[in-house]
């Protein structure tokens, strides 16, 4: 490959990070009593992550050997994926829900040497299985078990090992690192698929330099800013942001519980926030539902001052100037209201991303309207998920934004999008003839979108297109446009799922967030009730219908949902029906639920 980059690999860049800030914040880690972040300077990391790799390399780890990571986001992780790299090795990834079968299955189908899980659970998810290429497992906690079938050690014990290593050759990682080139091997994700067995996808370390790099051309990374990231980092949106981190060197501090995180934020007080649109979706729905049941005048001047909002909102995107009036409104409005939601978000917020899945444009205007503006992306793990985004100060709702740096992609007859560049994969691990067929004749990846770019190069994702409905009738729905509409309507919502293939009418099966329907409960007959009781109610029935009723109004008259199932629990990873990154798997769902769904297609409708 020949792009103009500034780093031969992920290391390279770690490296030259290090020599330029070496007493710099790096990387954060919460206080045993959750006080506040813990921090590493840039040369402390480097030498954790050097003698990490100093012991791998002991361990026998060489060039694009593959070293598995079973772990949560946290600072042990990222040192332990930088090791790899500096070992001249490639970084497994694992998703810490993954069920034992298919951890087995990518530890085995990766041929990686080593383990690191993060505990004795994690590494008794491989137990039993036929591993032949598995040398050792690490643990990030508790102590080794002498008596494993496969050799064990600690992650201290590594770290010592490799230390000691390098007392004896000091410039043993720079030896390594100079020899690493950027057609190696960095990283082998595999891909959580809705059926079958999950693919590993190859990438290479000039993909995650581009990724880096481009990152800090639009400011969308600045020096000065401070990055919460509790994103997983076994999935490639996280991954992403550590490279983007290095080349730019801002502080991070790492924290993957993410029951703690509303907590944090006002600890932390973070400027910058990427998430999955769950998060967001979490953040509007409590904002909503709050002042809804605080009722009266305070219910009133939130919702004056949403309204403002998305006046002033709409006037921006139409490159329309805000009057005088309006703006005077807003300013009463966010000191009213939206000061407050910024409070709740450290109140230092100066960038948000939402990836991984759609985010509702109604949803965005809303965090738009509070002078919290957030910048969807757009990507894949195949290719290492960064490609279009949102600039700060140039938002474009409803659009994944513009194209990174030299980026191609165009839009074939069919509306798929297709890309071609430095960070797209290098193919799926053992398997070139799922390779060739995810590639067009002149070498751009097929993403399986359906999508448009506007002359200003902004490009909209209708739907997944294999996700796209036909109804016996022949007609095509996208179901993510009207799930996005129905979350944005119902703020009691966690997960809806419209169905329709080659049915003659549409359904939806809706799940509802347990605090919202907790805070919505309060003052009635069902406070206080458990979760399956309070869904299951005739009042929570009317509640569903009403907002129903109001989504009917917006859609074609095909696209209408007709029957609705209020599901008696949320969807989950670990029953097959959301991927690690929450996005919705459908066959999982519709299997899951098939019961539900075969009732609302019970007696007859009109063919629409």
């Amino acid at each position: 490959m020949a792009f103009d980059l500034p780093y031969r690999s992920v290391p390279d860049m770690l490296l030259q990070r290090i020599a330029a800030t070496p007493d710099l914040r790096a990387f954060g880690s919460p206080a045993p009593d959750d006080s506040g972040p813990i921090w590493l300077t840039w040369a402390q990391v480097g030498q954790r992550a050097k003698a990490v790799a100093a012991g791998l390399h002991a361990l026998g780890v060489g060039r694009e050997d593959r070293v598995a990571i079973l772990a949560n986001t946290r600072l042990d992780w990222v040192v332990a994926d930088l090791g790899v790299m500096c070992a001249g090795g490639a970084t497994t990834t694992v998703y810490p829900t993954t069920e034992p079968e298919d951890a087995s299955f990518i530890v085995a189908d990766s041929g990686s040497r080593v383990l690191i899980a993060e505990n004795a659970t994690q590494a008794g998810k491989i137990a039993g299985a036929d591993l032949p290429a598995l040398t050792h497992v690490v643990l990030m906690d508790g102590t080794a078990d002498p008596a494993a079938a496969v050799p064990q050690l600690t992650f201290d014990d590594l770290e010592i090992r490799g230390t000691q290593l390098l007392e004896e050759e000091p410039d043993l990682i720079e030896r390594i690192v100079a020899g690493i080139d950027g057609d190696d091997l960095a990283t082998l994700i595999y891909t959580s698929g809705t059926t079958g067995r999950p693919k590993g996808v190859e990438l290479l370390h000039t993909g995650w330099v581009w990724e880096g790099v481009r990152q800090a051309e639009f400011e969308l990374l600045r020096p000065d800013d401070l990055q919460y990231l509790w994103l997983p980092l076994s999935h490639s949106f996280g991954k992403t942001l550590i490279c983007g981190v290095i080349h730019v060197g801002l502080p991070t501090y790492v924290d993957g519980r993410v029951d703690k995180l509303v907590d944090l934020l006002g600890v932390v007080r973070p400027t910058l926030m990427c998430g999955a649109p769950r998060v967001f979706e979490k953040v509007y729905n409590r904002a909503v539902t709050t002042a809804q049941s605080a009722g009266g005048a305070k219910a009133k001047i939130f919702t004056w001052a949403v309204r403002t909002g998305r006046e002033k909102v709409a006037l921006e995107q139409a490159g329309a100037p805000v009057p005088g009036g309006l703006a005077f409104r807003y300013r009463l409005a966010e000191k009213l209201v939206f000061s407050k939601l910024q409070a709740r978000l450290g109140g230092r917020m100066r960038v948000m991303v939402s990836g991984a899945a759609p985010l509702s444009p109604e949803i965005s205007a809303f965090f738009a309207a509070a002078n919290l503006p957030v910048s969807e992306g757009y990507g894949l793990t195949e290719t290492s998920a960064g490609n279009f985004v949102n600039r700060p100060g140039h938002l474009k709702i409803g659009t994944v934004g513009q194209r990174l740096g030299d980026l191609e992609c165009k839009i074939d007859t069919d509306g798929e999008v297709l890309l071609r560049g430095a960070p797209v994969m290098r193919g799926y691990h053992n398997l070139p003839e799922e390779t060739a067929a995810a590639f067009t004749e002149d070498g751009f990846f097929r993403t399986g979108d359906i999508g448009s770019l506007d002359e200003e190069g902004y490009l909209k994702i209708t739907d997944r297109k294999k996700d796209l409905v036909k109804t016996s009738g022949g007609k095509y729905i996208a179901p993510s446009h009207i799930e996005g509409l129905f979350k944005a309507l119902c703020p009691y919502t966690s997960q809806t799922v419209v169905i329709g293939q080659a049915r003659n009418y549409c359904v939806m099966l809706v799940t509802l967030d347990p605090d919202a329907m907790a805070a919505w409960s309060v003052g009635g007959p069902l406070e206080g009730k458990p979760y399956a009781e309070i869904v299951a109610s005739p009042e929570a029935r009317a509640m569903v219908d009403g907002y129903v009723a109001e989504l009917n109004g917006k859609l074609n008259r095909w696209e209408t949902i007709k029957k609705v199932a209020i599901l008696p629990r949320d969807l989950t990873i670990e029953d097959g029906e959301l991927t690690p990154s929450l996005k919705i798997k459908r066959r999982g769902v519709e299997a899951n639920f098939a019961s539900e769904i075969d009732k609302m297609y019970e007696g007859t409708l009109a063919e629409i």
